[in-house]
């Protein structure tokens, strides 16, 4: 079983076959079939390298549910200026279940 490197809003994650993977919120409804870039592709015939995608390679996988992630604080201050900003920021992502990787 091989693995791919695949691209999606413009960030890189390692997916398996039959594993998952959270994505960067994408436009589709639970249930409904994805298409992803590979950037690099291992398999029985070796390793392949795109520049910058590899050709002829179909990442496809099921839109299994969307959330939010955990919630980070960006806190900003200046010594002695009395200026403290707090403000919060939460992501929203999709959760990918890889089907197939060719």
């Amino acid at each position: 079983m091989g693995y791919a490197i695949i691209r999606s809003g413009d960030k890189q994650f390692r997916v398996e076959e039959g594993g998952t993977v959270r994505l960067p919120s994408i436009n589709k409804e639970a249930g409904e079939t994805v298409e992803l870039e590979a950037l690099v592709v291992e398999g029985p015939d070796g390793v392949k390298v795109g520049s910058p995608l590899v050709e002829g390679a179909r990442i496809t996988g099921t839109v299994v549910d969307h959330g939010r992630g955990d919630k980070i604080i960006v806190f900003k201050k200046k010594r002695r200026k009395q200026y403290k900003r707090t403000q919060g920021h939460r992501q929203n992502y999709t959760t990918v279940k890889i089907d197939s990787i060719g």
